[in-house]
């Protein structure tokens, strides 16, 4: 099969879980790394679903990758390949395909429970979840629903937490994390938790029980995983 294309923004965002899901199955990979300048494809002809991964920039920022990302992302959906997005992904995908980016009305930063919003009008991506389950969470932004598309998952801090449209699933929240991405990017930015509250936890709150809260996140990026993965094209 052709390979995934998988572009990261930023190096301390990486494909972290979703790359050992992929490497478990054995599915060929290849990463594109816009912080180090690597150039994007104008078309996805030559790989068989696109993975878009998180950032501290913001869709609406004026970069120029950001246009060459939202072609990218319209020319998939078109050609009906696989799109996948966490957070700033997920907010390109909703950009791409006509939605808005707007600041949240908190920032979200830490372990906390996503709800199904419709369990019914999408079996085939949450089935054998339960009704709500935490997820790790760091945004500022949050992304509209497109037209056509349907929202998957919501919380009291952030209406839109995940949609679907076809076979393009957009993630506000962070289903890739690892233990040490969950600590690099704690230790990265301690402004953020100079005053936590509410929304923003601290960091002896986030990385308390890290072991046990990342493998229950990745039995839940397990199945939603998976589910992407059966449209992607062998």
């Amino acid at each position: 099969m052709q390979p995934i294309l998988v572009v990261t923004h930023v190096d301390h965002e990486g494909p972290g879980y979703f790359a050992e899901v992929l490497e478990r199955n054995a599915i060929p990979y290849r990463v594109v790394s816009i912080g180090r300048g690597d150039a994007l494809p104008e078309h996805p002809n030559d790989c068989s679903g696109l993975v878009f991964m998180g950032g501290p920039m913001s869709v609406n920022d004026p970069l120029p990758w950001i246009q060459q990302e939202l072609r990218l992302i319209r020319n998939a959906v078109e050609a009906a390949i696989p799109v996948l997005g966490h957070c700033l992904g997920g907010q390109l995908i909703s950009k791409a395909l006509g939605g808005i980016v707007t600041r949240n009305r908190v920032r979200e930063i830490g372990w906390f429970d996503v709800e199904q919003t419709s369990p019914r009008t999408a079996p085939d991506w949450l089935a054998d979840l339960p009704a709500s389950f935490p997820v790790f969470h760091w945004h500022g932004e949050t992304f509209s629903l497109p037209n056509g598309a349907t929202s998957l998952l919501r919380n009291q801090n952030c209406e839109q937490q995940a949609f679907a449209i076809g076979n393009t699933l957009a993630l506000q929240c962070h289903i890739e994390m690892t233990e040490a991405m969950v600590q690099q990017w704690v230790a990265s930015a301690p402004e953020e938790f100079t005053h936590p509250a509410g929304a923003v936890q601290s960091a002896a709150e986030i990385t308390r029980d890290l072991k046990a809260r990342v493998a229950a996140l990745q039995r839940v990026a397990d199945i939603i995983y998976t589910r992407w993965l059966h449209t992607v094209r062998k």
